[in-house]
């Protein structure tokens, strides 16, 4: 029997939905986006309906164990949940530097970070009705919701880390009796690693606070399709991991295949589950299920089976959807091909 497979978050969107080209000048939109929609608000829920559907059978055809909706309700991972809370202006957005170095438009904060509704519940509801499947949803985590914001109440760091902790908890246990699997995606702990190493792994506590499902952090380097534009690289390890062990979260999530990174990191995580990223979305040509499967063999050396899930290094959102299909078929096919 070879090892559990789930994806990261996001799925490509069909082109009939999203107008790609407007991503291009922001990857990652922190405020909302409206205009990269192709479909008019009356016709556009039914619209992002069908592109869930469309999104599961693909993965389930594929074979993953463990699916999402491929977000494909969200002009980002970050953007929806963080700009429904209370708190904000979204009349006049702030500014933040995002990771590779560019000031970007961010939700400015001039008042308590409240989550006034609930955010991501009818789309898992929805996720849950179209799958028999186990599920999982992704939530933005709260200290890179406090990165990627502009401050004009708290003035102070870890306390707006520890009030967006508060507004994701609530989410999440809401989100829990309908998902299997809950994930923070935190990339901004792996861009400011002595802030990250001061009150990260406080914040993410205080945000999986009373859950009892498995919980996930992601950590990555960016989107491909970032670096690409930005003609960086994915290089120099992770420099904030090893101390997530003592966080509550039950699994960690990396990038491994497109960074090429030195497996022997995953020494440092001795109680937790490593949803191991064999999957190099920075290259267009779809693995095999041999290199896949070399891969997973590889991360043996350092992490026995039981605590190895298999994955992509990242959300998919920017593949072609053919090359996404493709990577996840091969994903399924070489995780089948390792004894567990």
């Amino acid at each position: 029997m070879g090892f559990t497979t789930t994806v990261v978050g996001s799925y490509p969107q069909p082109a009939w939905l999203v107008d790609r080209e407007r991503f291009k000048g922001n990857v990652v939109p922190r405020i909302r986006m409206p205009d990269v929609w192709r479909v008019e608000p009356p016709w556009l829920e039914e619209a992002q309906d069908d592109a869930v559907r469309v999104a599961v059978a693909d993965m389930e055809r594929a074979g993953i164990d463990v699916i999402s909706d491929g977000e494909q309700r969200r002009e980002s991972y970050f953007n929806r949940f963080a700009n429904a809370l209370g708190g904000l202006d979204p009349e006049r957005p702030g500014s933040a530097i995002a990771r590779l170095g560019r000031p970007t438009p961010v939700p400015r904060v001039v008042g308590p970070i409240e989550r006034v509704k609930p955010v991501s519940l009818g789309e898992a509801a929805f996720l849950r009705s179209a799958t028999e499947r186990r599920i999982k949803i992704t939530v933005p985590g709260p200290f890179t919701l406090s990165c990627l914001a502009q401050d004009e109440y708290y003035r102070d760091p870890e306390t707006l880390a520890m009030a967006y902790a508060a507004a994701v908890n609530a989410e999440l246990r809401e989100l829990e009796p309908i998902v299997d699997w809950l994930q923070l995606d935190e990339p901004y702990l792996q861009a400011h690693p002595d802030r990250a190493r001061a009150y990260g792994v406080a914040v993410i506590d205080r945000a999986l606070a009373g859950l009892t499902k498995p919980t996930c952090v992601h950590l990555c380097f960016g989107y491909a399709f970032s670096h690409a534009l930005a003609g960086t690289t994915k290089s120099g390890g992770y420099h904030f991991l090893a101390e997530l062990d003592a966080s509550r979260a039950t699994q960690v999530s990396i990038e491994t295949a497109q960074p090429r990174l030195d497996l022997a990191v995953l020494r440092g995580l001795p109680s937790k589950t490593i949803v191991l990223g064999v999957l190099d979305l920075g290259d267009a040509r779809p693995e095999t299920p041999d290199v896949v499967a070399r891969r997973l063999e590889a991360a043996l050396a350092h992490v026995p089976a039981g605590r190895l899930v298999a994955a992509p290094d990242c959300g998919m959102k920017y593949l072609a959807r053919d090359v996404a299909r493709a990577k996840l078929g091969a994903l399924a096919a070489g995780a089948r091909l390792v004894a567990g």
